[in-house]
């Protein structure tokens, strides 16, 4: 059964489906129009939903048969074009919520933290109740004791509603409606943001979330808002990316931009990141991360899985563990050869890793290029190739995301095809 009012925060992520039962994608976020005057409660006109590919598109909420708990249905028919926002329009999650308002009754301001919209009996969707929280006056004797102000839900027309656009908003519902996203999906919101918003939101989000997200944002996306945070801040970020991304964005930088971060950077942390600007760009070593799983050959295979299960391990780097001779930090000691994740999956766990090495996969030089790298993931069907020097020490490893990154286009994640359609539309 269809309900009659939904609230735009919860919408976010509801899963769409056609009148068949197969799913269409994700709700991103809501649309909707002002009308004559801002008393007048605004016209939800449609639904952003991700689709497969992390496409954005417009559903109309004429084409809304209903709005069930945990799911949207629609009629099936989907315009596979991209969204694009036009001046008119408004969206609730990314423009609207986290907004201050002022409360006609009492003069008092208030943030809206989640709006509901309503079905008309013309089948209209009008926004027509805030869910708000009132401001705290930090200058009162109990503002140590009241962190958070009290929450009320008002109509639309109690209260008045700013429209300057130099006007500062919140992110912290934009970023909850994003929580179990991908820093992929995040990432791809924002590119459709204004700058100014943009910025709102990175500077919402947590060190750790923030570097997951800037390695999936373009280099001059990256480099615009890294360049508007305190260079403290900018460098805490960077420590947190993986280090061949940390040393891409900051080559993009100004000579004194990168060297001013790389001083406030940890010293081991910098260092590794140095290393790798050192490398021309295109080759293995301008490709790889210093950061892989590197074991003796003494190693447990049960210490070897604890550490792939580790939750900030990029995944490409839990495929496979390498196995040198001390020191375990690159440039490390001799390398011995690479154990995949599989294998380790087949024998008890108190072997040792180094009975189980693989050493066909021949390693590469730091001065290698792209082809020779491809080559060999292609050949050995891996998601990392292990890098050496002269020395036969493991400095580094390229992961196959760094290469399909240095093989596709430039503007690869702003470019998507406009002539897909599904559902026969």
């Amino acid at each position: 059964m269809s309900v009659e009012r939904v609230f735009a925060a919860r919408l976010a992520g509801t899963a769409v489906f056609d009148p068949l039962g197969d799913q269409v994608g994700k709700v991103r976020d809501l649309v909707v129009m002002y009308r004559a005057t801002m008393r007048q409660p605004p016209k939800a006109i449609g639904l952003v939903v991700e689709v497969p590919g992390r496409r954005r598109v417009f559903v109309p909420m004429t084409r809304v048969t209903a709005i069930q708990p945990g799911q949207v249905i629609t009629t099936g028919l989907v315009n596979m074009r991209r969204f694009e926002q036009r001046r008119s329009e408004v969206l609730v999650l990314n423009d609207m919520l986290d907004r201050p308002v002022v409360l006609r009754e009492d003069g008092g301001e208030a943030v809206i933290e989640d709006v509901a919209i309503e079905q008309q009996r013309n089948r209209d969707w009008l926004l027509t109740r805030l869910f708000l929280r009132r401001a705290t006056d930090a200058r009162g004797p109990l503002a140590r004791l009241r962190r958070r102000g009290e929450t009320l839900l008002a109509d639309w027309a109690q209260v008045d509603h700013p429209q300057r656009s130099d006007i500062e908003q919140g992110a912290a519902q934009l970023i909850a409606a994003y929580q179990d996203a991908k820093p992929a999906d995040l990432a791809d919101a924002m590119l459709d943001m204004a700058a100014k918003r943009r910025f709102e939101v990175a500077e919402s989000l947590d060190d750790e979330r923030l570097a997951d997200v800037l390695e999936e944002l373009p280099e001059d996306v990256q480099v615009e808002l890294l360049s508007r945070f305190e260079p403290e801040r900018a460098a805490d970020v960077l420590e947190r990316m993986q280090p061949n991304d940390a040393a891409d964005l900051l080559d993009a930088l100004s000579d004194e931009q990168a060297e001013r971060l790389l001083q406030l950077m940890e010293p081991d942390e910098a260092r590794g990141v140095r290393q790798l600007l050192s490398f021309e760009e295109g080759t293995a070593g301008g490709l790889m991360t210093t950061e892989p799983v590197i074991l003796s050959p003494e190693t447990s295979i049960a210490e070897a899985l604890a550490q792939v299960r580790r939750a900030e391990l990029h995944p490409a780097l839990a495929s496979a563990v390498f196995v040198t001779r001390p020191p375990l930090e690159p440039p490390t000691g001799r390398y011995l050869g690479l154990v995949h994740f599989q294998e380790m999956l087949r024998h008890p766990p108190h072997e040792a890793v180094g009975a189980f090495l693989d050493t066909e996969v021949e390693p590469l030089r730091p001065d290698a290029d792209i082809a020779a790298v491809t080559r060999v993931l292609a050949a050995y069907n891996l998601v990392s190739v292990p890098i050496t020097d002269e020395a036969d020490r493991l400095i580094g490893v390229v992961t196959v995301d760094s290469v399909l990154d240095e093989m596709l286009p430039d503007d690869w994640r702003r470019n998507t095809d406009d002539v897909l359609t599904t559902g026969g539309s």
